[in-house]
């Protein structure tokens, strides 16, 4: 076996590990591209081309963006354009949509155009639907009573919410020590 040859089988892998590694770091144009269907998408539903082209190139996710003004729009009386707005300014995009759509059917008996506000303002849009269907659907409760009671600030996460102390006991004051001790001297050349 000649030289070339050796060198041939001993580089041959390298390169085609390398090549694989190389054509799976680069995104190809033709698997899609998500500013692309983005704005396709919004402008389906009747949004402005200038509106769809801000948001779509702005967006973080623009596939998400879309993918909830569009869900929104086909399953509320909520308008494509008025969904892009609260969907651009969630952070979780496709949460808001599932919290709107789930409120939306929950209050059809009155149409209520505050559902999108209450979910984006929600830090956890799907629990905050799960807590006003949940309520009426336990309660004889109107819409937008059930609305505020879910989006109360209160921490039900954690399970820590505010209490009231006697007006007897002092505040707790918060004063750490810290121990330490002194940084020694660097010698002198004496």
């Amino acid at each position: 076996m000649t030289f070339k040859t050796r060198l041939i089988r001993l580089i041959a892998p390298v390169v085609a590990v390398g090549s694989c590694v190389v054509g799976m770091s680069v995104p190809s144009m033709a698997a899609g591209n998500d500013y692309r269907a983005c704005a396709g998408r919004l402008l389906r539903v009747g949004v402005s081309e200038q509106a769809a082209s801000e948001a779509c190139a702005t967006a973080l996710r623009p596939t998400d963006l879309s993918a909830c003004a569009v869900f929104i729009d086909k399953r509320t009386d909520i308008s494509a354009t008025d969904a892009l707005a609260g969907c651009r300014q969630a952070r979780r995009p496709k949460e808001l949509a599932t919290c709107v759509v789930s409120v939306s059917k929950n209050t059809q008996e009155t149409i209520n155009p505050d559902v999108l506000n209450y979910c984006g303002r929600s830090l956890l849009p799907v629990r905050f639907a799960e807590c006003v269907i949940g309520l009426r659907s336990q309660i004889k409760i109107e819409p937008n009573q059930a609305l505020n009671t879910c989006i109360d600030g209160s921490d039900r996460v954690s399970g820590f919410a505010p209490t009231s102390k006697s007006p007897l006991q002092p505040p707790t004051i918060f004063n750490p020590t810290l121990e330490s001790e002194p940084i020694p001297e660097s010698p002198t050349n004496q």
